[in-house]
């Protein structure tokens, strides 16, 4: 085996394939970046009990001059390739075992795995994908993955929902203490799906978007899902069990509703948060929000132990309801906030102890609900 390809190139793709590298493994063989070096291509792969990745490279910069696979250390791979000056690099086997990779005046030996140690992963491409552009992948997993839950007692908590309601995809997050809903209108006819992805997933496919950009297909199974570009396939396996159903705590009726400008809101409520005592039970900082009968509202929180904070905020148009008092997590608050892009905020609420919806008049399709915490 022996090629030579431009550093850049062959870098860029390293640290997409590096996603599926393990963090810890009982399988020493996973800690490397399987090779494939054919005519006028590289196959790079990388697998953890999570996901497998594989990258397709065939740039012009690259040279096969014989073809062959190999198993080599993924993250000294990395490192090595990062540090070199050089614009090409070349590679060659040396007795099965090492590989040589020069580089101007720099040459490294590395010793490599059994490649025939290393799974094959089965890609799956099987039934009538779900076609997305990248760009809005990402923003699903902007606007929903923060609710996830972190802890394992609920495992299928811990990661995003998806399904296809009447052709309109439908992503639901939540922790049991607030919900992120997303839907839209699916371009194509795909099959019908109903899968919950791990969290940890769709943080590295997040990653992987930030740097590609293209047509998505999406594939699935019952225990594993494919994201497929037109040069990456990113698979991983799917959270087993029923996921809750959550339409049903997500209120119809609001007598009181509310326009705030975001960023207004966004900073009051990060400075009282400051001082807001935190719940017992989350660990979160609480803080209260009380409409007035003047329609004014107060952002507010007491500490018996460090003091109190207040914030007024004016409405943006008129309101709808008369007074309020509500208690709830600002961090919850606060994440919402942040994940949408329009400029006005619409809060609705269902009562003083009832969950109340943000949306957003530029977030088509995007809703947020918080329930309410109860303090003395």
């Amino acid at each position: 085996m022996n090629f030579q390809i431009n550093r850049n190139i062959l870098l860029n793709n390293l640290l997409i394939a590096q996603r599926g590298l393990p963090n810890k493994t009982p399988l020493p063989v996973l800690n490397a970046i399987k090779i494939e070096v054919n005519p006028d291509h590289l196959i790079l792969t990388t697998s953890n009990s999570d996901l497998a990745i594989q990258v397709l490279v065939d740039d012009e910069s690259l040279k096969v001059v014989q073809t062959g696979k190999i198993a080599i250390p993924g993250k000294f791979l990395i490192e090595i390739v990062r540090k070199i000056d050089s614009n090409l690099i070349e590679f060659s086997l040396v007795d099965n075992k090492i590989v040589t990779i020069k580089a101007d005046r720099s040459e490294f030996n590395l010793r490599l795995m059994d490649v025939l140690d290393y799974p094959e992963v089965d890609f799956l491409e099987n039934n009538e994908p779900i076609e997305l552009d990248s760009e809005i992948i990402k923003s699903i997993i902007s606007e929903t993955n923060f609710a996830t839950a972190n802890n394992e007692k609920r495992p299928i908590l811990t990661g995003v929902h998806f399904s296809n309601v009447d052709n309109n995809l439908i992503a639901v997050s939540t922790d049991s203490y607030r919900l992120s809903q997303k839907r839209l209108q699916l371009r194509n006819q795909p099959s019908d799906f109903n899968f919950v992805i791990p969290s940890k997933s769709l943080d590295e496919l997040s990653r992987i978007l930030d740097i590609a950009s293209d047509n998505i297909q999406i594939f699935s199974t019952s225990n594993k899902v494919l994201f497929k570009f037109p040069n990456i396939l990113f698979q991983t396996r799917l959270l087993e069990g029923k996921y809750p159903d959550t339409e049903r705590i997500i209120p119809v009726d609001f007598p009181i509703i509310i326009p705030f400008n975001k960023e207004e809101l966004l900073s009051a409520v990060e400075r009282v948060a400051l001082l807001s005592p935190k719940d017992r039970e989350t660990n979160y900082n609480i803080i209260r929000l009380t409409l007035r009968p003047d329609k004014i509202v107060e952002i507010s929180s007491t500490n018996t132990e460090v003091g109190d904070a207040l914030e007024e905020v004016i409405p943006t148009s008129e309101v709808k309801g008369t007074t309020l008092r509500i208690s709830f997590s600002s961090k919850y608050l606060i994440e919402a906030l942040k994940s949408f892009r329009s400029p006005e905020i619409i809060i609705s609420f269902a009562g003083d102890v009832k969950p109340f919806v943000l949306t957003g008049s530029r977030d088509i399709g995007l809703l947020h609900l918080i329930l309410p915490v109860r303090i003395d």
